[in-house]
Parts: structure tokens; sequence; C-alpha cells
């Protein structure tokens, strides 16, 4: 085992991004929650990464301090932030690739006064962690871009989009997204006790804003759907049989050399990891992290 897989890691958990990947492709979980198998940094996600960062300080700010020229000058902080948090970047990325980036932000940033206006409100927090515990023992994991809450107490709960999905993958990109709010809705409704009153998805790279209103009912039997999904996670682990999936989407795979649809071997199984005792406040894993 590497010293990076080595390091101390938490109880092994189910986040929106790898309950996609396991519904994708049980094959494509496994490379990238067990594995760990590299993957780069596409263009879009180090853009998107640096929307976010700068959207997270913007909200730090004052609202009267919250305009366009200020939410301009943070992109290049942002910048900064992100390679800070991955340091490979600095070397992967071109001056003029920086640069261009950059100025993408900026339109992305620009374009956000066009469906939000920053300076009425306050969020409750900005890339909020959320973490809970359903009655089955699954365990929900993940980071939330904004949470708002209005002075009579409903929740709204906010994603940022900055990203263009290739049109034979946009009805599954959009399909993600509410996964993934649907997932967030689930964790706040179970460690908040409050039902999300709107989930809204923020399209900045296509300037819509998208309004969903949960209902009780559906969240529950969304609930039982991801229960179902870590229990199947947890027997494909038990076993290392994480079978591929072929579809249209193999097309951007970034791990086709190790499948074997495409005539590649994975790597060893590595098993799956032991829960630490949960007795122990203290007790973590070595072994890789099953959330993203």
């Amino acid at each position: 085992m590497s010293e990076q897989d080595d390091r101390p890691v938490r109880r092994p958990a189910l986040s929106p991004s790898r309950a996609s990947d396991f519904k994708q492709c049980p094959l494509l979980y496994r490379f990238r929650a067990i594995d760990r198998l590299p993957e780069p940094s596409s263009t879009a996600q180090v853009r998107g990464s640096v929307v976010h960062a700068a959207l997270e300080q913007l909200y730090l700010l004052p609202a009267p301090e919250r305009i366009p020229e200020t939410a301009l000058s943070l992109a290049a902080p942002a910048w900064e932030r992100v390679v800070a948090e991955e340091p490979s970047l600095a070397d992967e990325i071109t001056p003029d690739l920086r640069a261009t980036l950059l100025d993408e932000a900026r339109v992305l940033l620009s374009g956000y006064y066009r469906l939000e206006d920053p300076t009425g409100f306050d969020p409750q927090a900005c890339e909020q962690r959320v973490e809970v515990e359903l009655t089955d023992g699954t365990l929900l994991r993940g980071f939330v871009d904004r949470i708002d809450v209005a002075p009579t107490g409903e929740l709204r709960v906010v994603d940022y989009k900055t990203g263009k999905a290739p049109p034979e993958a946009r009805a599954l990109a959009e399909f993600k997204a509410m996964f993934q709010m649907k997932f967030y809705a689930v964790a706040l409704l179970r460690s908040r006790g409050v039902l999300p009153a709107r989930l809204r998805l923020i399209y900045l790279a296509d300037s819509q804003v998208l309004d969903y209103t949960p209902d009780l009912d559906e969240l529950l039997r969304f609930e039982k759907t991801l229960m179902a999904i870590w229990s199947a996670i947890r027997a494909a682990g038990a076993t290392g049989d994480f079978r591929p999936n072929p579809s249209r989407l193999c097309d951007w795979c970034a791990h086709r050399a190790h499948c074997p649809v495409f005539g590649g071997t994975p790597p060893p199984y590595p098993g799956w990891p032991q829960a630490p005792d949960e007795g122990d406040p203290d007790a973590v894993l070595r072994a890789p992290d099953v959330a993203a």
C-alpha cells in the first residue's frame, strides 16, 4: 500500500458522486472509491473548482461588498486556493491555459449576477459538510454548495453547475444533478429534522435556474433507494465483484485501460475496508475512503 493510501481515513460512507458512479458502472465505483486510481482533472473541473471557491469567498464578505467587481477579483485568489489543495495542477496547467481558465471563470462569475443578487441575502452556510447515519447504518456524507434559511425557517439547498454536458450525456447529467440534490435533502432532513422547501440548481454556463420542491413521501422513498445502493455496494465489496456496465459513457471514462470490456485488467482487489470500532471516537480506517 502506498504512503498516500496508508494515511488515516474516515469510516466508509456514501456520497452523491460515488452513488452515481455505482449506478452507472460498479467497476467505475471500485476504480474511484476503492482502488483510487489516479484520474486527471479536466479543464472544466478545474474551472468549476475556481468558480466554486470564488463564490464561497464572496459570501464570506458583508452583503454590500458582494458586487460583480469583487466577484471577478476573487478568481485569481481562488485559483491559488485550488492549486494549494491540488499542487500537481501548477505543473499540469500552462500559464496560457491558466489565463484562459481564469477568463472563463470570470465570465461565469459575471453571469451569476443575472441569476441571483448576492447582496440581497446572507446564506446560512457555504460548502457545508453534511454527514448523517440512516436507520439501517448507511452513512451519508457530502458537501453542499450553499444552504439558505429564510427568516420563517424554510430551508433552501443550492448547488452551482459550471460545465456543459455533451449533448449525448446531457439527460444523464441532469438526472445526476437532481439525484445529488435529493441526496442532500435526505441528509438534511435526517440531520436537522427539517424538510427542505426548495432545491435549487444554478447552471452558470447555461444561465438557468432550476427550482424543485420535494415532498416528504418522495424523500422517504429516495432514502430507501440510498439504503439499497449502499447495501449493494457492501455486497459487492465483500466479494470484490464490481462488474463493468458498458454504455456510451465509456467514451469519457479515464480508466478504460484497466477495464476488461476494453481488454484491460483491473488491479488486484485490495479488499473492502473494515469499519472502525464505533465505540472509539478516535478510531480510523487505514484503507480507502469510499466517499468523495
